[in-house]
């Protein structure tokens, strides 16, 4: 895998999307199409991906079961699996969801990985990256591209910055998202989960598993989203709250298992060269 010290995603991004000023205040589904797509291109350079049809193949099955729950989108989705041992998971614009090995690795089943998926998804389908263009849009394009890369990017990949890091400090702080946007797309993945088959009971679980592994230093995925434990009480919440079908989905049958030994046998040797 790459160090962090060798992605320079600002300078990337300022040079791809510096021509997407908006002639309005908030984003258009166009403008916001032309940024993510402007985005993944950048990233396609800078990111370690698993290539291997098999994984790639197994996420982008669970992504689409939970996209076509979601009813019509306003853009086409994208799932990648990328090769890092951070826990995380974030999505670009226009429905880009890019999936970290890590998290891959570290669910229990598959209710727990289409969890941390769907709450992505809801990102996306409720537009919250727009709806935080509109909020901070006084500060201007450029801050605004900087706060794009540090609200994707938490700690290492932003801080490729150098000279940019105290700008990048106080535009991640005011560009995280909301504690209301992380409550809905918590609840839309309550929500939308058991129309895909799958039981929203994985996403409490996993955010479980992720703070108790933690202890005193919260692991990034959940770090990068304000009030962890009242997310967890609230979507436990709304679980209760819910009449949840019959026979959803919590295992597939060792499928998931499979699929993590494959990732393990085809980063490994990348991961431990000299």
């Amino acid at each position: 895998m790459r160090r962090r010290s060798e992605h320079p995603l600002i300078a990337g991004l300022l040079c791809g999307l510096v021509l997407l000023q908006p002639a309005c205040a908030t984003l258009s589904t166009q403008e916001e199409q032309q940024l993510g797509d402007e985005a993944a291109r950048e990233l396609r350079k800078q990111l370690d991906f698993v290539r291997d049809e098999w994984v790639v193949g197994y996420v982008d099955e669970i992504g689409r079961e939970i996209v076509a729950a979601s009813g019509p989108q306003a853009y086409p989705y994208h799932f990648h699996v990328v090769d890092d041992e951070q826990l995380n998971a974030f999505a670009l614009p226009a429905g880009y969801i890019y999936i970290h090995t890590a998290i891959i690795l570290e669910a229990a089943n598959v209710s727990e990985l289409a969890g941390v998926m769907a709450h992505e998804v809801g990102h996306v389908a409720l537009r919250h990256v727009a709806k935080n263009y509109n909020r901070q849009r006084n500060t201007g394009l450029l801050y605004q591209l900087f706060a794009l890369a540090a609200s994707i990017f938490v700690g290492g990949y932003a801080a490729a910055g150098g000279q940019l890091l105290g700008q990048l400090a106080a535009v991640a702080y005011v560009n995280q998202f909301t504690r209301e946007a992380e409550a809905e797309a918590d609840a839309f993945a309550v929500e939308v989960l058991p129309r895909a088959g799958y039981d929203p009971n994985g996403l409490v679980s996993f955010f479980e598993t992720l703070r108790e592994q933690g202890g005193p230093h919260v692991p990034e995925f959940l770090a990068s989203h304000p009030a962890t434990e009242h997310r967890i009480e609230d979507t436990r919440a709304l679980i209760a709250g819910s009449d949840l079908p019959p026979g959803l989905a919590v295992s597939d049958g060792g499928e998931l298992e499979i699929i993590q030994r494959r990732i393990e046998l085809l980063t490994s040797g990348a991961r431990w060269q000299p």
